[in-house]
């Protein structure tokens, strides 16, 4: 007879996620901040992606309310998830749209989808 046992998350993993964490939600709420204060720069790149300034609105809310979320245990890998993707669609607006480099883009995405791979077992159940 097989039995799983679920064992602690190991203390490398534990301390990798808080770094992670700390690092997306201080450049999540510092990107977020500078949307929702409007920064002239900020203005300008939702200018050029030509979806109006409400997106960056809403842009801003998502990343402030995604970097919050990722001290709340049960929501923690599905708001790196969540930021994740949203990095990959500032991938394609630097890479297609702006024109600029996107590697600020790719770190923070990679990150997320890390911090998310991290806490994967929590995603599944809220499926």
């Amino acid at each position: 007879m097989a039995t799983s046992v679920r064992s602690a998350p190991g203390k490398g993993r534990l301390i990798g996620s808080w770094v992670i964490r700390i690092l997306l939600a201080v450049a999540f709420l510092g990107a977020g901040g500078a949307k929702l204060a409007g920064v002239p720069m900020m203005v300008q790149v939702f200018d050029q992606i030509g979806l109006g300034q409400g997106f960056r609105y809403v842009t801003a809310a998502v990343e402030i309310c995604g970097a919050i979320a990722l001290f709340i245990p049960v929501l923690t890998g599905l708001a790196a998830l969540g930021l994740g993707v949203t990095m990959f669609f500032a991938l394609l607006a630097h890479l297609f749209i702006l024109h600029t480099s996107p590697v600020g883009a790719v770190v923070l995405m990679v990150l997320s989808f890390a911090l998310a791979w991290l806490h994967r077992d929590r995603i599944v159940p809220l499926r």
